[in-house]
Order: C-alpha cells, then structure tokens, then sequence
C-alpha cells in the first residue's frame, strides 16, 4: 500500500481544485466529501478502482492487513474488490476526494 505525497515541484501549490485537476487528468469522475471526526467506514469493498485523496484531516485507512494515516495532498489507490477501512483520527473533520475510475 503505498501513499502518493503532493509534490509541488511537480504539481505546484496544494489545493483543492488542483488536486481534483489531477485525478481527473487521469480518467477519475471525484466527488467532495466532508466527514466529522469520529466518523468510522467498517472494511468494505467497491466494485470499481478508486482513489481517496486528502484535502485536509487526517484519515486513517486500513487495507492488506497495512495501516496508514493519510493528511493533505496524500492519495492512496483501492483497486477494485480490495476490502478496506476508513477512520477519520484526531479533533479535524476530513475534506475528501473520492475518484472513481471512469469506464
């Protein structure tokens, strides 16, 4: 499992539209999500390849048996069928990227 970190050499200044810029660039229809603290995704699977990305707040995700804590400009890639969990850690709600990959 491995992170994707915000590179601003390579894609410049972190923000939310940026970021969205770049999933789409390749191929991902991406949704806005914000989750509270506390709020718990119990392992789960989805029928087609993702990638969850983080604007800000620290998400927590489980899958593989590995665990990582995702912060701001992070993107962690769930292919399709791979059970996975999801915990927002600490007092900060999480804005998401949620990107589905298209066709």
């Amino acid at each position: 499992m491995a992170i994707e970190h915000w590179n601003t050499e390579q894609d410049g200044a972190l923000s939310e539209e940026s970021l969205r810029r770049k999933l789409e660039t390749r191929g991902y229809q991406v949704s806005r999500y914000v989750y509270p603290p506390g709020t718990i995704f119990p392992p789960h699977a989805h029928a087609a390849d993702k990638i969850d990305a983080v604007v800000s707040g620290w998400f927590q995700m489980s899958m593989q048996g590995q665990t990582v804590i995702l912060e701001a400009g992070d993107c962690l890639a769930v292919p399709r069928g791979v059970v996975h969990s999801a915990e927002v850690v600490g007092e900060q709600a999480v804005v998401s990227l949620d990107a589905v990959k298209l066709g």
